[in-house]
């Protein structure tokens, strides 16, 4: 296999195969994989600017059956230390968030036995009725495939309900990697990759705006990362025109500590910082189709996201002003507004400050 073909049709934004991914992946020095990235977010993003939002990640419950082993957030329904959110928390949890300037919840669930379709309507009008101007950035594929079979409505059905509450737009939580062989060991009871893809493809026909995002460094092969990184795109390339579909797509390393897969497997994080800036330009190259790619300074830290921003990135992410899940696993970089902004500007671009549709907007 040549390179210089590969690069070209890389330029021309052209579709490359799982094969074509992963020998640019393994084969092209860190430097030239860096250079081609940041080329094409050039061509993407000529304006220079870096966008950046200020949001909350709240968790609905920590009950979940999935038991995924990279997971230390989880608690089992009978477990003494379960929760579940409360309207007063979750307004105490909004005001904060709007005093430092932010408009979005992420809303993180989980698979709850005992909660039904009917308590996420319910949720999200409430939240709606109390914040009409918030927006809620909630659940994911593998909730709504899990509402779906517990309410035997197709994901359509289920996606119109919660849309008609307040649903704003489909985080890509839960993928992963999107190989059946990896899912059966890592999260058995969760979605299929088939499942997860529909359940988007759903939210597309919809016009919800979606994300779409990558947990790599554990299991899985280079082949199955290039596989993940086709399927994205194909989905993509189905959704109707005009429709939003993934506006973003955000690949983050497993984050080990404490977890399953690293107590009883032996499994650990191996991701250099080189590795993930590598996946960073990959990633740009292989989805011409989706605008935005995440640099997750959360787990890799400051100095890699920023390099990333030359490789490929255009968006650093939210100052995350509450996250559990990575966090409970090991994330524990820190940024507030002012220091996500330097750390914009330091790598040579201007901040921009967005919302989940990649509106912009002014920081005050």
């Amino acid at each position: 296999m040549k390179t210089e073909p590969l690069i070209n049709k890389a330029f021309n934004l052209e579709f490359l195969n799982v094969d074509e991914g992963k020998f640019l992946f393994e084969t092209l020095p860190l430097a030239d994989l860096m250079l081609i990235g940041n080329d094409l977010r050039k061509k993407l993003h000529p304006e220079g600017k870096v966008t950046w939002i200020i949001d909350r990640n709240v968790n609905i419950t920590n009950v979940c059956i999935s038991g995924c082993k990279f997971c230390n957030f989880y608690r089992k329904n009978d477990s003494p230390d379960t929760y579940v959110t409360t309207i007063p928390e979750y307004c105490n949890k909004i005001e904060e968030m709007k005093r430092l300037g932010g408009n979005q919840l992420l809303l993180q669930g989980g698979l709850h036995p005992k909660l039904s379709l009917d308590f996420y309507e319910n949720l999200f009008s409430d939240l709606k009725r109390h914040y009409p101007d918030v927006r809620l950035h909630a659940l994911g594929p593998p909730e709504i495939a899990w509402l779906a079979k517990k309410s035997r409505l197709t994901y359509k059905t289920v996606l119109k309900r919660l849309a008609a509450a307040g649903l704003d737009s489909l985080p890509g939580a839960g993928a992963e990697i999107l190989s059946d062989r990896v899912r059966k060991v890592l999260s058995p009871a969760k979605c299929t990759k088939q499942q997860w893809l529909d359940v988007m493809r759903a939210a597309h026909r919809l016009d919800l705006t979606t994300s779409a995002t990558m947990m790599f460094g554990h299991i899985e092969t280079i082949e199955e990362r290039m596989e993940h990184l086709v399927a994205l795109r194909t989905v993509q390339s189905e959704k109707p025109s005009g429709h939003k579909g993934f506006l973003s797509f955000i690949p983050w390393p497993f984050q080990d500590d404490k977890t399953v897969l690293k107590e009883k497997s032996g499994v650990f994080n191996t991701v250099t910082p080189a590795e993930y800036i590598r996946m960073i330009a990959i990633s740009r190259i292989m989805l011409p189709n989706i605008l935005n790619i995440q640099a997750s300074w959360l787990t890799v830290g400051k100095d890699t996201a920023q390099l990333c921003l030359h490789a490929g990135a255009n968006d650093f992410g939210s100052i995350m002003i509450e996250e559990n899940v990575v966090s409970a696993a090991g994330a524990n970089h820190k940024l507030d507004a002012e220091g996500i902004q330097k750390s914009i500007r330091d790598a040579g671009f201007e901040p921009q400050l967005r919302d989940q549709d990649f509106t912009l907007h002014q920081y005050n």
